[in-house]
C-alpha cells in the first residue's frame, strides 16, 4: 500500500464503503473497503496508512471484523457513542496529506477534517466500480407529501428522491430506492444519468439549496451558489401519512406469516443448515407477495447469532437439537416500504442459560415497548438499564432501535445514544425496538418488532409471537406478564 500512496502523492487514503449516493447499503462488489479489507459490514470505513490499514467497526460488528479481516489489518472496534472520524483524526498528522475519495463522503463530512491538509480524488484507487440501474418504472399507490422549496432544491439522497417522485425501483434485490438525482426547480427534472447531472449543476447559475448532510463532496464543488439547509423532506418524510401506515400493517400481515412458516419449517425438519433455512425464508416471502427482500436475511446459528449483523449463511452450520437460531428479516411490497422483523427459535428443548438470556431481552422488549416517553433517547437508556451487566459474558453492544421506511434504516426517530435521539417521536413515526444480549462464547438473543407511534402510545406492527418454551415466567413481573399478553404465545 506504501506504493499506492506515493503514487498518488498522500500519506493516508480514506477508504469507503459507500458509492456515490452515499447508501448505507452498497453492494460489495462496488465496496471499496470490503475489495481493501475482506469485510463485509454495513457500515464501517478503513484507513490506509505508510505503516498500516486500519478498520473501523461499531459494537455490531467487533467479533466479525475480527473474523473476516484478511491481511494485516488493525481494526479499531468503537464503543457506544464513539465516532468513526474522532479516531481517524487521532491517528493522522495534520501537516500530512489525507486523500479522500470526493465521490463518496459527504460534504459534511469532508468538512469535519478542516485544518488537515486534504487532496480530493476523483476516482477511487480501491474500487471504482458501479453497478448499473433501471430506469425508473414502478409508482407505488402511496402519495407523497406536498413539498413547495421556496428556492431550488438539488436532491442526491436516493430515499428522498423515490419518496418525492413516488417512484419505486425492485431491480435490486434488498432495495425499493430509485437511483437518480433531482432538482426541484418549478418543476421536479430527475437524472438517472451522473454525467447529464454534472452538467446541469455546473451550469446552473442561481442559488441552489443542498443538505450538505446527504450531498458528496464532488456534487457540490460543481454548484456555483450553493445554500445549506437541513433536508425538509427527511422530516417531512419520517411521519408516515394513514395511507402509508396502512399500507405497512399489509406488508406486515404477509411478513409474520413468512416469519411463522420459517418457523414451522425448522420445527419439523432436520439437518437444516443456515443457508437452507434463509433459502427457504426467501420463498417464504415471494410466496406471500413480496417484492423483494429489504435486506439480505440474517440466519444465525448458535455463536454466529452473537454477530449483531451476521451475514454468511453457511451451508456448512447445520441446525441441531438445543441450538438457537436467531432469524432477522424483512420484505418490500407495493408501498415499497421495509419491513423489519427479529426472532429467536430453538430446535428441541432450550437450556436454562437460553430461558435465561431469551426472558431478559424479552423483559427490555416489554419494558421499552410500554416506556411513556416522548424520546428515543429515553427508551434507549431504559432498555440499557435492564440489560447491561444483566447476565455475566453477555452484553447489548447496540443502540435499541433506528426509523423505518423506504430504506430499512432511517433516521428520525432514533432510539439510541445519539444526538437525533433526543428529538420527540410524533405520531405516524415508524421505528423499530430491538433490545439484545450477545456472547461469542455461547450465542445472542436478538427480538425486534417494527412499531408507530399512535396517540403518544407504541404500537407494534409485528403480531408474529415469541417462543414460548424459551420464556421463563418467574423471570418475569406481574406487569410484564400482563404486558406479554398483547402478543401471542407460540
Amino acid at each position: 500500500m506504501h506504493s499506492l500512496l506515493k503514487k498518488l502523492d498522500i500519506d493516508y487514503l480514506l477508504v469507503n464503503s459507500t458509492n456515490e449516493y452515499l447508501v448505507e447499503y452498497s453492494s460489495l462488489s462496488e465496496n471499496a473497503r470490503y475489495t481493501l479489507t475482506g469485510f463485509s459490514g454495513s457500515t464501517g470505513d478503513a484507513l490506509i496508512t505508510s505503516e498500516n490499514i486500519y478498520l473501523f467497526v461499531d459494537g455490531r460488528y467487533h467479533t466479525q471484523a475480527d473474523m473476516e479481516s484478511k491481511g494485516n489489518i488493525t481494526v479499531v472496534k468503537l464503543d457506544l457513542g464513539q465516532k468513526q472520524d474522532d479516531e481517524i483524526r487521532k491517528i493522522i498528522d495534520p501537516n500530512k496529506t489525507l486523500g479522500i475519495v470526493a465521490k463518496k463522503v459527504s460534504q459534511t463530512r469532508l468538512e469535519g477534517f478542516n485544518g488537515y491538509k486534504i487532496r480530493l480524488l476523483e476516482e477511487d484507487p480501491i474500487n471504482n466500480f458501479t453497478e448499473p440501474h433501471n430506469e425508473p418504472t414502478y409508482k407505488t399507490d402511496c402519495k407523497p407529501k406536498e413539498y413547495i422549496p421556496n428556492k431550488p432544491v438539488f436532491i442526491s439522497n436516493l430515499e428522498e428522491v423515490s419518496y418525492i417522485t413516488g417512484y419505486r425501483d425492485f431491480s435490486r434485490d434488498c432495495s425499493s430506492k430509485i437511483w437518480a438525482k433531482l432538482v426541484i426547480n418549478n418543476d421536479l427534472l430527475l437524472f438517472t444519468d451522473n454525467k447529464a447531472c454534472e452538467t446541469y449543476l455546473k451550469n446552473f447559475e442561481g442559488e441552489l439549496i443542498v443538505d450538505k448532510n446527504s450531498i458528496n463532496a464532488w456534487d457540490y464543488s460543481l454548484i456555483q451558489k450553493p445554500i445549506h439547509k437541513s433536508s425538509e423532506i427527511k422530516q417531512l418524510k419520517s411521519v408516515k401519512t394513514d395511507e402509508e401506515i396502512e399500507g405497512y400493517k399489509k406488508a406486515f400481515e404477509r411478513t409474520d406469516k413468512a416469519v411463522m412458516a420459517i418457523r414451522n419449517y425448522i420445527e419439523t425438519n432436520d439437518n437444516l443448515s443456515e443457508y437452507d433455512i434463509a433459502k427457504r425464508l426467501r420463498d417464504e416471502f415471494l410466496h406471500y407477495g413480496a417484492k423483494s427482500l429489504s435486506f439480505n436475511s440474517i440466519v444465525a446459528i448458535n455463536q454466529n447469532s452473537a454477530l449483531a449483523h451476521y451475514s454468511k449463511n453457511s451451508k456448512d452450520i447445520i441446525l441441531k437439537d438445543g441450538d438457537l437460531v436467531l432469524i432477522d428479516c424483512g420484505a418490500y411490497y407495493e408501498a415499497g416500504l421495509a419491513t423489519d422483523i427479529t426472532r429467536v427459535f430453538v430446535k428441541g428443548s432450550p437450556s436454562k442459560l437460553q430461558e435465561q438470556v431469551y426472558t431478559t431481552v424479552l423483559k427490555a422488549f416489554l419494558n421499552a415497548y410500554n416506556l411513556n416517553a416522548d424520546t428515543g433517547f429515553e427508551h434507549d437508556e431504559l432498555a440499557h438499564e435492564i440489560l447491561d451487566n444483566s447476565i455475566n459474558g453477555f452484553t447489548f453492544s447496540h443502540g435499541l432501535g433506528h426509523g423505518i421506511g423506504i430504506n430499512v434504516h432511517e433516521a428520525p426517530p432514533a432510539l439510541n445514544k445519539t444526538e437525533i435521539a433526543h428529538s420527540k417521536i410524533k405520531d405516524n413515526m415508524t421505528f423499530t425496538i430491538e433490545p439484545g444480549l450477545y456472547n461469542p462464547e455461547h450465542f445472542g438473543v436478538r427480538l425486534e418488532n417494527s412499531c408507530y407511534r399512535k396517540n403518544g402510545k407504541n404500537c407494534s406492527f409485528v403480531k408474529m409471537g415469541y417462543e414460548g418454551k424459551l420464556i421463563d415466567y418467574t423471570l418475569l413481573s406481574n406487569q410484564e406478564q400482563e404486558w406479554l399478553k398483547e402478543f401471542e404465545i407460540l
